[in-house]
């Protein structure tokens, strides 16, 4: 038997508008001249906030990275406005047109597929230009997936760390995370459904059993987050080949002290066994130590015999 959902259309579910609730009153209010960095739902539809309806709906043109995308929100609230396509692709050519309506005292709006512009999306060039060129830039908060996901994970929330997506290729993807092995911190990863299992199993070898967390179609009808030590999500059959939008948390390492006599006496024997690289990376995660350093003073230690 269906169940229905209680939380309200997703911009891929979305329901005829027939069937959706009327819109909420908008502000008349004037906009004041500048770039509004405008946040959108995550998925699910009323996740945006009255002021960002009174934005898109009182702005000059809305910027957006893909206008069907934006143009199925805008419908589900009945606003009519004039979309513009504004993306890596077309960031050079339209920046500089942008820049001279800002200049004439528009009101523009710019907008990604979904969550807060500029994190992990396009528009942080144009953003830029309009601080270096003095124009108002006024951000309207809303939904974010990578916030959302830290919330859910049940990790600590205290000190946390975006990392983005990261590399497709395993050799560059466990370099990334070597790099972040010793920040005390909570990170937080987007991933492509494709290579959830991958990355996972690259994070179990570089991070060991920290607790994590993925997190799968946030504030859609199928939302689900499973929690565990990396090795067994790593493991787990569920992330061979999942559906949908991917955030991953890392739990922050536990702190290490380590003497530097620790460290030279771990790295001599490791060298007893094994390729200086693979050495320091062995010392590096069992003394939460970088392994840069190490590898350099392996080395030096190697040169002195």
């Amino acid at each position: 038997m269906s169940v229905p959902s209680l939380l309200g259309p997703s911009l891929s579910e979305s329901p005829p508008l027939s069937r959706q609730l009327p819109p909420p009153a908008l502000s008349d209010a004037p906009l004041a001249p500048g770039l509004y960095l405008v946040a959108t739902p995550i998925g699910n539809l009323r996740d945006i906030t009255l002021r960002a309806l009174d934005v898109l709906n009182g702005c000059d043109v809305l910027l957006a990275e893909d206008t069907r995308v934006s143009g199925k929100l805008l419908a589900a609230y009945a606003i009519s406005k004039k979309l513009q396509r504004y993306d890596e692709h077309v960031a050079d050519r339209e920046t500089p047109r942008i820049l001279e309506r800002l200049e004439a005292g528009e009101r523009i709006a710019l907008v990604s597929d979904a969550g807060t512009p500029m994190v992990s999306d396009p528009g942080s060039r144009l953003a830029q230009a309009a601080i270096a060129a003095g124009h108002a830039v006024f951000p309207i908060p809303g939904a974010s997936a990578a916030l959302a996901a830290l919330t859910l994970a049940g990790l600590p929330t205290d000190r946390f760390l975006f990392a983005g997506f990261p590399p497709t290729k395993t050799a560059a993807r466990k370099t990334f995370f070597e790099e972040l092995a010793n920040t005390r911190a909570t990170l937080i990863f987007y991933e492509g459904a494709s290579r959830v299992a991958d990355s996972l199993a690259d994070m179990a070898a570089v991070f060991g059993p920290r607790p994590g967390a993925v997190a799968r179609e946030l504030t859609k009808l199928y939302e689900t987050c499973v929690r565990g030590p990396l090795d067994v999500l790593a493991a787990d059959p569920r992330f061979e080949a999942p559906k949908g939008e991917i955030v991953i948390l890392v739990g922050p390492g536990e702190d290490k002290v380590a003497s530097a006599d620790d460290a030279e006496a771990a790295l001599r024997e490791a060298m007893t066994r094994l390729p200086l690289g693979e050495a320091a990376a062995e010392v590096a995660k069992a003394l939460g130590l970088s392994r840069k350093d190490l590898y350099r003073q392996a080395l030096a230690m190697k040169e002195a015999g």
